[in-house]
């Protein structure tokens, strides 16, 4: 059986599991005897490209094995402790999504392309920390700002992912946002009213730190981890491919309750 390493983000651990992703995820997220339901967030790490003193890797062959009565081992923890700033970009190979009954979409690297944006933006930060913000900064500024050293607050690689602002994109006082999913609308709208008058703030925190699951559904675009040198993109399939080529994924992320 071959020994896989992932990068949970829910919590933050190094793993290693002989696994495959789509095991690993349904055991993450219903565990053992399924009696237990959650999501679970996970890259898959490629050990080859990991930094030889980033982590303590010596013992993990004699101990992740299988177990007497043969079934693999599921999870061995390497690391629980600022995991994702030893782990660099190209490492991470897959991001994998497992909904709280366990369905798992893999989602493939890219490099960032800038698109047409709007003003406005809603990010989900998961890794190292978990706020969630409205930003007039695209992806890509995003990531400088917040891996800027020359900010008093600042992280050294992060992950994070782009939520959808509907109607409030545009006009944040007067939108329509039946359809948004979110707690606290009202709140959600002062933070971006706030960021449309300017001062040159680029960011608000809407959120301090996320508390509940976040709704798959309301991702925008994808799932973004950046640093100094650049950023990654695990970019959603499109409506239509969620639909025709993962709709049982689809479907349970839908039904999905969260924040």
């Amino acid at each position: 059986m071959t020994t896989n390493f992932y990068l949970s983000l829910i919590p933050e651990a190094l793993i290693a599991s002989m696994l495959t992703p789509e095991e690993f995820g349904l055991y993450y997220a219903i565990g053992n005897a399924k009696r237990s339901r959650g999501q679970a967030v996970f890259f898959s790490i490629d050990a080859e490209r990991l930094p030889a003193d980033a982590f303590d890797l010596s013992g993990v062959a004699e101990r992740c094995v299988p177990h007497p009565d043969g079934t693999p081992k599921r999870s061995l923890y390497i690391a629980i402790y600022r995991v994702l700033e030893r782990i660099p970009r190209e490492a991470i190979t897959a991001l994998h999504l497992a909904t709280d009954d366990g369905r798992v979409l893999t989602l493939e690297p890219s490099e960032y392309e800038p698109g047409a944006t709007g003003w406005s933006h809603l990010y989900q930060e998961f890794c190292p920390v978990s706020p969630r913000v409205v930003s007039t900064l695209d992806p890509a500024g995003f990531t400088d700002f917040i891996t800027d050293q020359d900010q008093p607050v600042h992280v050294p690689r992060i992950v994070f992912a782009e939520l959808t602002l509907g109607a409030l994109a545009q006009n944040p006082a007067a939108g329509a946002a039946d359809d948004l999913p979110y707690p606290n609308v009202g709140h959600l709208r002062d933070c971006l009213i706030e960021l449309a008058d300017g001062g040159g703030k680029p960011t608000k925190t809407v959120l301090r730190q996320m508390t509940q699951e976040v709704l798959f559904r309301t991702v925008s675009g994808g799932f973004y981890v950046g640093d100094s040198t650049g950023i990654t993109t695990f970019a959603l399939p499109t409506l239509d491919a969620l639909e025709r080529e993962h709709y049982a994924w689809w479907r349970s992320a839908q039904s999905t309750f969260g924040q």
